[in-house]
């Protein structure tokens, strides 16, 4: 089926505007990737208002790039200052850093650059493989199983975010309850709008997000300060040995690699946890695993290449059950729905072209990163001088426009100033904001299949129960939450006891 796909997403994707649009997702990715606190999550949504005018595959292409080049463009601070341009490069920190003291920076960044982008195309092939696989399996779900997954994606999301479960849920179970504002799908009622007419149409999930990650992380950017400094790095070109290297290592690349997408494919699981648990596994295998986090390019290939190809892994779920990973993918499932379609395993079937486009999109970001990300890495490195005070300033006028564009509503502004500020402070208390994203987006997928299910069976809850995979799913969320909320080390404890 993959073959299928390929051959009709090849005239459609393959044009010099795609092409180019995807290209430039790339660049502005690792701009955004490699300022610390900002990420390829804020280019998503800036972004997403600009895809919405272009045509799918264009618009797909360049969401894509601003993914895969803000995934990766993070290892360049991360290496160069100690400071993670986003949580997925924190890894890189173990030997990116030391590597780049050791007078190796070029060679360093460069490799972590080259690393991510044979890493994502791993991934991509991992992608055309196994999700036509998965969407045949998905063909054969109904509401109910639809409902189980979209719940476990909430929950997954939940358990491992930053903070205690309890905090993750509590945000999951607001982002839901804020799902539910707008006009009723089956009764075409208006529920909790409060006589407002600017949310008839539901929350826009673009001035939501602007709101919930860059407008609160410019709050606390400001608050933390040091507008006027500047790590003055000295501009550098990237050596051929970086390139060289991964094929020496190729083992280790394309174990890391496997590791990425696999973890990736997990809901919830993210970049984060793959490089970590990439990083540790080529430490044990190692001949000399004394020498990991001094400063050796397999640590850095490790987990450059893990955190890559884990894009590729949770676009597999999101595109074939509509079940996203992190919050990337979930705005990337938001932008398929704004433009149209619905993500799912009937995709596959009715729109195969899309999908095949998607896929070389994905390949085609990567080759890309290869090449502008070594092209121009002495821009990016001049980038990383820019004070804040210049940064701050621009940034909020593009959250302005991003959350304007989209509906060209002034009322986007509140939602965006407002979610910024509730942010800001719910953040405060280390409360995530992950969880609160993922069910904005699962919200009406869970109501659609719950509200469909009981159709089904004339209202009784019991077609939750009665149905094998349905049943499944639901009990293994349910351990799945119990044991994150009541450790395994307290119930051993208490079996002692």
């Amino acid at each position: 089926m993959f073959l299928e796909l390929l051959h009709a997403g090849i005239p459609a994707y393959f044009s010099f505007a795609n092409l180019f649009f995807t290209a430039v997702g790339v660049f502005i990715g690792i701009l955004i990737g490699i300022l610390p606190g900002l990420g390829p999550l804020l280019g998503l949504t800036l972004l997403t208002p600009m895809a919405m005018n272009l045509n799918p595959f264009t618009g797909m292409g360049l969401l894509l790039g601003i993914f895969v080049g803000g995934t990766a463009g993070g290892a360049i601070s991360a290496i160069l200052l100690k400071i993670p341009g986003t949580p997925i490069a924190a890894a890189t920190l173990l030997d990116g850093y030391p590597l780049a003291q050791k007078g190796k920076a070029p060679f360093a960044v460069s490799l972590a650059i080259t690393t991510s982008a044979f890493g994502g195309i791993i991934g991509g092939i991992y992608l055309i493989f196994f999700s036509p696989l998965l969407a045949k399996v998905a063909l054969k779900f109904s509401p109910p199983e639809y409902f189980a997954l979209a719940l476990t994606g909430v929950l997954c999301i939940a358990v491992v975010s930053k903070g205690s479960t309890i905090k993750g849920l509590m945000t999951g179970c607001l982002g839901l309850l804020l799902a539910t504002v707008g006009m009723d799908p089956f009764m075409s009622n208006f529920r909790f709008t409060f006589g407002t007419v600017a949310l008839s149409g539901g929350i826009g999930i673009v001035a939501m997000v602007i709101g919930l990650f860059a407008i609160s992380e410019m709050f606390l950017q400001v608050e933390r300060g040091d507008f006027d400094t500047s790590p003055h790095l000295k501009v550098f070109f990237p050596p051929i040995s970086a390139i060289t290297e991964n094929f020496k290592q190729r083992f280790n690349l394309f174990r890391s690699s496997t590791i990425g997408t696999f973890i990736g494919a997990l809901p919830g699981a993210g970049s984060v946890i793959a490089s970590f648990l990439s990083y540790a596994v080529a430490k044990n295998s190692s001949k000399h695993p004394e020498k990991y986090g001094t400063g050796i390019p397999d640590g850095v290939i490790a987990t450059e290449s893990a955190n890559n190809a884990c894009c590729g892994g949770t676009l597999i779920p999101s595109l074939t059950m509509a079940l996203p990973g992190d919050p990337c993918s979930a705005m990337l499932l938001a932008a398929l729905m704004l433009l149209g379609y619905i993500p799912g395993p009937r995709l596959f079937i009715q729109n195969q072209d899309l999908i095949g486009g998607i896929f070389l999109a994905y390949i085609s970001s990567n080759v890309f990163l290869l090449i502008l990300g070594l092209l121009f890495l002495p821009l990016f490195v001049m980038f990383l001088n820019v004070k804040k005070k210049y940064l701050i300033p621009v940034i909020l006028i593009l959250c302005a426009v991003g959350s304007y564009g989209m509906e060209t509503s002034i009322n986007d502004l509140w939602i965006t100033l407002i979610f910024g500020i509730l942010a800001f402070i719910i953040q405060k208390f280390n409360y995530p904001l992950a969880p609160f994203v993922i069910a904005k987006v699962l919200g009406p997928i869970m109501e659609e299949n719950f509200r469909r299910s009981l159709i089904m069976s004339g209202d009784h809850a019991s077609i939750f129960f009665t149905r094998p995979i349905t049943l499944g799913i639901l009990i293994a969320n349910f351990i799945l939450l119990f044991i994150t909320i009541v450790p395994v080390k307290q119930l051993l404890g208490r079996s002692k006891n």
